[in-house]
């Protein structure tokens, strides 16, 4: 349906453990003068869900944007460094088709944003842009994404309604299956539920669970619980800086870092 040309590419220069989807390279981010992100290092890994953590302005959602090169769009934003995507292709290359990058590494954002368009033409947007018209084709992929992001039971008879008329939980996967339309590799969400009721949390969380077997996913937020619920590394970051990245429940039971121990324990943030 679509050639992945970035997947294609990261191939041909493959050279990673196939344990890692991601491989971090001292990692720096400004913003003009000010450096927001200090020379991370990390290693993503394949089939499982990574989250960040740490108190608001730390560089959490600057890292999580970087990676598939949504600081593009600010003017004064700039980097140093590597992300290796499949361990060969530096996705931060000036050569990198940035489209293509996007189609192969999806983003959800904290807020629902669905367009304001029926459900059905929400998940075959992008879709047709990138050239397929094949109907067919568009309504497997509708039944395939909503399916995936647990959503296609409840919509299933009124694909054709605006997208505006979702509840905000039922908006949120609606994105996410929006996303996963596209086939990516890897899931970047930035706060997915913070902006929802505990039931559709839950069922967010639930979705996550499920959507590691086949997808690499990265989470930003601000819920200890919700991190030590749904992920099975943790990057904790402090003033731009990574203190801590390690399997959640050692970071949660046994910090190797003070600092890491005082912001779990709720000591500041």
């Amino acid at each position: 349906m679509i050639d992945h040309i970035i997947r294609e590419q990261a191939e041909q220069t493959k050279r990673s453990p196939e344990s890692s989807i991601l491989e971090v390279k001292h990692l720096s981010i400004y913003y003009g003068d000010k450096q927001a992100v200090k020379d991370v290092n990390m290693n993503i890994e394949k089939h499982a869900v990574t989250a960040l953590i740490g108190p608001s302005g730390c560089g959490k959602s600057t890292f999580l944007r970087q990676i598939n090169r949504m600081n593009d769009a600010i003017a004064s934003a700039r980097s140093e460094g590597e992300i290796l995507y499949e361990g060969g292709l530096n996705i931060l290359g000036e050569a990198i088709n940035v489209v293509s990058l996007r189609r192969e590494i999806g983003m959800v954002f904290q807020k629902p944003n669905p367009f304001p368009k029926s459900i059905y033409n929400n998940i075959t947007h992008a879709l047709k842009y990138a050239g397929e018209r094949r109907k067919a084709v568009l309504d497997d992929a509708v039944e395939e994404s909503l399916t995936k992001a647990a959503l296609w039971d409840e919509v299933k008879d009124r694909l054709h309604s605006s997208a505006l008329s979702l509840s905000g939980g039922q908006q949120q996967r609606l994105c996410i299956a929006r996303t996963l339309a596209m086939k990516p590799a890897v899931l970047l969400l930035d706060e997915p539920a913070s902006a929802l009721d505990p039931i559709s949390n839950a069922r967010i969380e639930t979705l996550l669970t499920e959507l590691k077997k086949d997808y690499s996913i990265i989470i930003v937020t601000h819920n200890m619980q919700q991190a030590l619920r749904v992920s099975d590394r943790t990057a904790f970051f402090l003033n731009g800086e990574v203190v801590e990245y390690g399997q959640t429940e050692q970071i949660f039971t046994s910090p190797k870092a003070q600092k890491t121990d005082d912001y779990i324990n709720g000591k500041f943030g």
